[in-house]
């Protein structure tokens, strides 16, 4: 059974050495299907043009809290555009970040995150959430919209938090993270997480898991943060793998259509 990395960031400055002999490795590894997340128009654009060169890669769109600076109605107009695109799967990367002080403002963080979500509703499709030390307003704003489905993105918010997302049929991801020591909650978050609910990121080139933290990532050490999930799931990584390609499929419902008519 492939892997499906539901959230890589290959249109990222750090993969430009070496991209296309990254990407056009990952197949033969296992590697069955990723996600590439934009986070602003730029970025955006470029994951689509990489799922238009790669057939294993689909795109979102979206802008990022931290990119979110000067976003206005032509930024809109052209998001709404580009999610036109027939591999653009999702609205995202989108959400708050209130751990970096330089962000913009709190509430234009949320006025942005919430258009993007109403966008979201308007496509039907589904949002990549970025939530970082903004549980609470993420929470609130996410049950603002019942009919919006999703995933939290390399979830850290508490196991109660969880639980809630989870009633109201989100998807959490699950990241390189859980592989280090400090990882205290992960353990509790899965806990509470049916095995349908679970995917798996690696968010790279970021967050690298054990054993190679510090090194640049991509989808090819998905198997660790597998293995531990397995692991804390009482299942075989056979079996992670296979629940989570089927997950994320669900997740992406346009990408679930693509194979349906391909007949796989």
């Amino acid at each position: 059974m492939p892997i499906f990395d539901t959230h890589a960031h290959y249109d990222s400055g750090g993969f430009n050495a070496d991209r296309d002999d990254v990407l056009s490795a990952l197949p033969a590894t296992g590697v069955g299907l990723v996600v590439d997340p934009g986070c602003e128009l730029e970025s955006s654009r470029a994951a689509a043009a990489l799922a238009e060169r790669y057939p294993f890669v689909y795109a979102a769109a979206g802008i990022h809290p931290s990119d979110c600076a000067g976003t206005g109605e032509a930024e809109f107009a052209a998001l709404r555009a580009l999610c036109g695109h027939e591999k653009i799967v999702a609205i995202g990367e989108i959400g708050l970040d209130y751990y970096w002080k330089d962000n913009p403002p709190r509430e234009f963080q949320q006025m942005v995150f919430r258009r993007q979500i109403e966008l979201a509703v308007e496509l039907d499709l589904p949002v990549i959430v970025h939530d970082r030390e903004a549980h609470g307003d993420s929470l609130s704003i996410a049950l603002d919209f019942p009919e919006v489905r999703g995933v939290f993105h390399c979830f850290s918010g508490s196991p109660e938090m969880a639980e809630t997302l989870l009633k109201r049929g989100w998807y959490l991801g699950f990241d390189g993270p859980i592989t280090y020591k400090n990882a205290q909650k992960a353990p509790e978050v899965a806990a509470v997480t049916p095995l349908d609910r679970i995917v798996v990121e690696t968010d790279s080139p970021y967050l690298t898991p054990v054993p190679f933290r510090g090194k640049r990532n991509d989808s090819r050490n998905l198997p660790y943060v597998i293995e531990r999930l397995a692991e804390w799931k009482g299942v075989t990584p056979e079996e992670m793998t296979r629940i989570t390609w089927e997950n994320g499929l669900r997740l992406f419902p346009k990408i679930r259509e693509t194979y349906r008519e391909g007949g796989e």
